[in-house]
């Protein structure tokens, strides 16, 4: 057989995964928009808004380790199913209580919280399958096409969810998250999903607790410097850009003396350039060695971090984010695809769970030391300082030997250093 119609017909069952995950994913960013607009007009509390926000959260924080042992403990497929009945499942309730007009703040709390949960749930087993379905050389790709979406739903998301409650009351709109869910929830049942060494053997081994399988597979990430190095780089590349954009109103409305059209203008380019950065290096595939990409993208991205930071001209700060959208696909896709190659299938669960806590840890701590320096420096101070802060890490990443070897060790490797 032709090696190139042997990988297309490999690709074929989850490409047609993706493909059903990526419509679902775009109803329900779509519905949780309305939720939260929902909560705006009924309660005008940003108490509220953020609340709301930390439930959705929460499970990441909290369970992410538990999580991760499950996920690697369990059948990934039946992990996946259970997550997305259950996203459905707590639309459809919140859907009667609107219906029966029961609907309440506390309720749209419960049901962000599992919508949070299963989504929690569903990434890692979703991330640690696709090193299973997919050969390792086409990992990059699939991960640029996973920034693409993420660009795409950013962008389409809002005005989606604003049409869905101009026509629709809110049992029509949880209702639609109902039905985009068999979107994902067909596919996946027809399709099969292969299982690592460790979920086939996890009869044998349920005498084996959760803590202890946390422990080992904290252990497993810990004991590989290049691995370590990649999180903690992730994880103040979090602690660095959340801020920035959760800045971004101040920076157009006070330094730019612009107005929400421009800002809107503003998180659309970032959005644009992010759809096309994911479509190149999903067309691409990257180059060979992945982290020899992640490196000098981020020095370009710490660049433009600090270009939007100066900008003196509202056109100049909308070219630079334009150009840390396309920039970002280049960090974000290759560390995945990295991880996906080089951590072993059984251990996968774990580390993208941990990972994942990580990255919602740092958020609201990075959030938590923007605002005063922003409040003695000013906003672009934050901007600058991250952004060096980025670019930083790109360069020292070239001096860090363990990092440049990431993948030399094959993902199926024990847990020695």
């Amino acid at each position: 057989m032709n090696i190139a119609t042997d990988k297309h017909e490999r690709m074929t069952p989850f490409l047609t995964l993706w493909t059903g995950q990526a419509l679902s994913l775009l109803g329900s960013s779509a519905v949780q928009f309305a939720m939260i607009w929902w909560l705006t007009r009924e309660t005008g509390s940003a108490s509220v808004l953020a609340i709301a926000t930390l439930v959705s959260l929460l499970p990441s924080v909290a369970l992410g380790p538990v999580i991760g042992v499950l996920v690697d403990r369990w059948d990934r497929k039946r992990v996946m199913l259970a997550s997305d009945a259950m996203v459905a499942l707590a639309s459809l309730v919140l859907a009667y209580a609107y219906f029966t007009g029961a609907a309440t703040t506390n309720i749209v709390f419960v049901i962000l919280f599992v919508r949070g949960l299963g989504s929690a749930v569903y990434s890692p087993a979703m991330l640690a399958s696709t090193s299973l379905m997919v050969s390792g050389d086409q990992l990059t790709r699939i991960q640029g096409f996973n920034q693409m979406l993420q660009g795409g739903v950013a962008i389409a998301s809002a005005p989606l969810g604003a049409l869905l409650l101009e026509v629709l009351p809110m049992t029509g709109v949880m209702l639609v998250d109902v039905a985009t869910a068999l979107f994902a929830i067909i596919p996946l049942i027809l399709i099969y999903v292969p299982k690592p060494p460790r979920a086939e053997s996890a009869a044998l081994e349920v005498a084996s607790s959760i803590k202890s399988e946390m422990i080992a597979g904290m252990r497993y990430l810990t004991q590989r410097k290049g691995h370590m190095s990649l999180v903690v780089m992730a994880a103040l590349i979090n602690a660095c850009l959340v801020p920035a954009f959760s800045l971004l109103p101040l920076l157009v409305s006070g330094e730019l003396r612009g107005d929400a059209m421009q800002l809107a203008w503003i998180t659309t380019a970032f959005g644009v350039g992010t759809i096309a950065g994911g479509i190149l290096l999903g067309v691409w595939g990257g180059t060979r060695s992945r982290i020899l990409m992640v490196l000098p993208a981020l020095v370009g991205l710490g660049i433009g971090v600090i270009a939007v930071g100066m900008a003196p001209i509202y056109l100049a700060s909308l070219a630079a984010m334009l150009a840390i959208g396309l920039i970002v696909p280049f960090v974000n896709g290759p560390i995945q695809a990295i991880l996906q190659a080089t951590v072993a299938p059984e251990y996968q669960g774990r580390v993208f769970t941990l990972v994942a806590s990580l990255a919602a840890i740092t958020a609201p701590l990075g959030l938590l030391l923007a605002a005063p320096i922003a409040e003695v420096a000013g906003v672009r101070s934050w901007y600058i300082a991250g952004g060096i802060v980025c670019l930083a890490m790109g360069v020292a990443g070239f001096f860090i030997p363990s990092l440049l070897r990431i993948e030399a060790a094959p993902a199926a490797d024990d847990a020695r250093s």
